[in-house]
């Protein structure tokens, strides 16, 4: 029965696409077909990095960065019953252009292949390329523009969608669970009760670090009919971002990671890198720095190594107990919503402060990207006085595979949020995905009474509201999928 969208009090969901969707009980006998792909997204030519306010342009590779895709069918014999595509790509956010660019050329090299149910997601390198125009200037000459790569990132995704949907085969899968204590919240609180992301936490009125750390490692396998593990899905919540200030092409920690499970379970397995909730973590040290490069020292490995070796040591935990429980035609259930958010206010003195920035910023030269940001805020204070102001909306993923549900975003969604979702979903496992879309944080109340970057209006297009909304409309989506557990 086709699903019709509902108005609550504080969102609608407004399906994508009017879809017909078989009972969960009538799926349990249908059999599961996977195909995967990873294609280099890698220009031939230097680019501007995203993920910082002043403009970089690579100056070399220090890895590729790629887009690994995998391809989930279920079928009833012949009959296709559903679906859904998964792509994660080396880059900072997924922009809404690049997004339609994609589903674009799917719908014409695949026509099969239902591209509303195409998840995109970004594993939030800061050393990966700009695809958005206007933020950074770039020299017109010698480097390719953020349009120009938009359309090669569209067609190398579309190509390797194809690649996947070619290799489509019966499969069986897992999901496990571990653990890696790679990411540190990265908010110090102060006496006067202000924050600062990266603030000094040796300082005489430094108090607490600000939010609940999540060190959770949900893993997906997906093996052949011959039992060879094709592909993994590793979701963490951190974001890659070690490295964010490079001028080099460089996929951070995801590189190793990689290499190493490659030369382990074989060169052509596809590593699938998911972020959590974590706009308010990031992998780099707070506290504890001189013990902690000592150890790592001693280990004689490099930053990214020591990432990739905890990533790496939970990945193996949750396969030791996924690989006994490998499961053939596992439920396949997708939904996918666009539902309004209500917008972050910008208050009469943020106004002020941000256009005495861009009054400042425009007398002197190179400072487009912060020009671009307290802009945004002094447009967003004029539509508020014009009353012009129109809903936040967004795409949200809800899905069903087996026992476990993975649930997409497109913010750097503060952890408090995806703990909350984590916490009352009925599901075994949940995954939590972040950066399915163009980003932009989404901060816990706490944060924005403490202030500081990312969590003030130049960071936000929506606040805590609008999280209590995503949180309560993807717990609610996940019980629909998960009818007895929920009961």
């Amino acid at each position: 029965m086709p699903y019709v969208s509902r108005p609550t009090a504080r969102a609608v969901w407004l399906p994508l696409l009017a879809c017909t969707f078989t009972p969960l009980d009538s799926l349990d006998a249908a059999e599961l077909l996977a195909g995967a792909a990873t294609v280099s997204l890698t220009p031939d030519r230097p680019v501007a990095l995203s993920g910082q306010m002043r403009t970089r342009i690579s100056t070399a590779v220090a890895s590729r960065v790629t887009a690994t895709v995998l391809v989930l069918e279920s079928r009833d014999g012949d009959r296709v019953l559903g679906t859904t595509t998964f792509v994660s790509c080396d880059v900072v956010s997924i922009p809404d252009d690049a997004l339609a660019a994609i589903r674009a050329q799917v719908a014409q090299k695949t026509p099969g292949v239902p591209v509303e149910r195409i998840v995109v997601s970004a594993t939030h390198t800061h050393t990966g390329p700009v695809l958005v125009e206007g933020i950074y200037e770039i020299p017109a000459g010698g480097v390719m523009q953020p349009a120009e790569y938009v359309e090669f990132f569209a067609g190398r995704i579309a190509e390797g969608i194809a690649a996947a949907v070619e290799g489509l085969r019966p499969c069986r899968v897992g999901w496990g669970m571990g653990h890696a204590v790679i990411a540190q919240n990265r908010r110090s609180v102060y006496a006067d009760g202000s924050a600062a992301m990266y603030g000094s936490t040796t300082k005489d009125d430094f108090r607490m670090i600000e939010g609940y750390e999540d060190h959770d490692l949900d893993a997906l396998f997906v093996w052949n009919a011959d039992g060879r593990l094709l592909a993994t899905v590793i979701d963490v919540p951190c974001p890659a971002q070690e490295v964010e200030g490079a001028s080099q092409l460089d996929a951070d920690f995801w590189h190793p990671v990689r290499e190493t499970l490659r030369a382990e379970y074989g060169a052509d397995l596809h590593v699938l890198a998911w972020i959590g909730a974590a706009g308010d973590q990031s992998p780099h040290l707070m506290f504890r720095k001189t013990a902690e490069e000592r150890m790592r020292r001693l280990r004689g490995l490099s930053r990214l190594e020591e990432i990739a070796r905890r990533i790496v040591a939970g990945w193996k935990d949750a396969l030791a107990g996924a690989e006994q429980e490998r499961v053939a035609g596992a439920v396949l259930e997708h939904r996918v919503d666009r539902i309004e958010l209500p917008r972050r206010e910008v208050s009469e003195r943020e106004y002020e402060l941000a256009r005495e920035k861009v009054r400042d910023l425009s007398k002197g030269t190179g400072n487009e990207t912060l020009l671009f940001w307290h802009g945004k805020v002094v447009k967003r204070w004029e539509d508020q006085q014009a009353g012009t102001v129109t809903p936040f909306t967004t795409e949200v993923h809800v899905i069903r595979i087996g026992d476990v549900a993975v649930a997409t975003n497109q913010f750097e969604l503060y952890t408090d949020f995806g703990v909350a979702m984590k916490a009352r979903s009925p599901a075994l496992q949940t995954f939590v995905v972040q950066l399915a879309g163009r980003g932009t944080y989404l901060p816990s109340a706490r944060a924005v009474r403490g202030g500081g970057y990312s969590a003030i209006a130049e960071s936000n297009e929506v606040g805590p509201e609008a999280g209590q909304v995503l949180v309560d409309h993807t717990v609610a989506r996940i019980k629909e999928l998960f009818p007895d557990a929920a009961r």
